[in-house]
């Protein structure tokens, strides 16, 4: 009489494992092709990190942050912070890291910027989406695991794909806010000039918009940030997989290194993309 009614159970689970299992028959060899151009993806950037000297990689990063804070102390320390990392040894697990962030950042950015302009567009298409972008940030970060191994199997390329549906939100709702913000008289004037609707959104509205686009950016890269541990359970390596094995064999001193190196490299790019967030609001407030 306490239990539930097993007649108002609903079989979900079958529901969803039917549908992955109609995917994979159906599709499957559509995303084998897209494993495949998105690990040449992931290991040419790699190669690339890998391949450059680290100290012209921390030399760089000094420069940016100097022309960018203008500030040479900050460009000094976030020099340092970096070769704190290697002073750990583990530079080239930082660059394996770094390799999957980006590649996952500049994928939910192609992806991420039209949707959040077509939302901005239609408030159809926006009450369509926005559910679905609620899901996706409610939703803990594991689960995104479990589509990503069946799809793609173990490696890089499920930990980027789980890595790009988290982050992807921020940069889709904050394009859409930024287009939304954009005065309409500022619209009505370009339209009054014979302005076309792609000229409006080249010329007008994404520049305009561009503030609240980097701050998107910025969110997408440190959510991606935040996956690096979580991509390590499905074959991803980097730091992520250094924190996970000390966890394993309870190196809490081995465990300590790999995480302040993740937090290191996450104040660095935070900084960075923030500051460069702000200037460009300040160059677009100025202009």
């Amino acid at each position: 009489m306490f239990e539930f009614p097993e007649i108002l159970s609903i079989p979900m689970a079958k529901w969803i494992d039917r549908i992955m299992e109609a995917v994979l028959e159906n599709f499957g060899g559509f995303f084998d092709l897209i494993g495949e151009i998105s690990l040449v993806m992931l290991m040419s950037v790699e190669r690339v990190f890998l391949a450059i000297p680290w100290f012209v990689i921390v030399i760089a990063v000094g420069f940016l942050g100097w022309k960018i804070l203008s500030s040479v102390w900050k460009g000094i320390l976030f020099s340092l912070l970096l070769m704190i990392i290697g002073s750990f040894g583990y530079w080239d697990l930082a660059m394996m890291t770094l390799s999957i962030v980006i590649t996952s950042v500049i994928t939910a950015l192609i992806i991420g910027i039209p949707i959040g302009i077509i939302m901005a567009w239609s408030r159809t298409v926006e009450a369509i989406i926005r559910p679905i972008l609620d899901a996706m940030q409610t939703l803990p970060s594991f689960v995104y695991l479990i589509p990503a191994l069946m799809l793609f199997g173990l490696g890089k390329v499920p930990a980027a794909f789980a890595t790009f549906i988290y982050a992807v939100p921020p940069v889709i709702r904050l394009t859409c806010v930024g287009i939304r913000g954009v005065p309409e008289d500022v619209v009505e004037a370009a339209k009054a000039f014979g302005s076309s609707r792609w000229q409006i959104l080249f010329d007008v509205q994404l520049p305009l918009a561009r503030p609240s686009i980097m701050v998107g950016i910025n969110q997408t890269t440190m959510m991606a940030l935040a996956m690096v541990v979580v991509g390590s359970m499905i074959g991803a390596k980097g730091l992520g997989m250094e924190v996970l094995l000390s966890i394993n064999r309870i190196e809490v001193g081995r465990g300590f290194e790999a995480g302040v190196s993740i937090v290191l490299l996450a104040i660095v790019i935070d900084r960075l993309t923030n500051a460069l967030a702000k200037d460009t609001q300040t160059t677009v407030a100025g202009s």
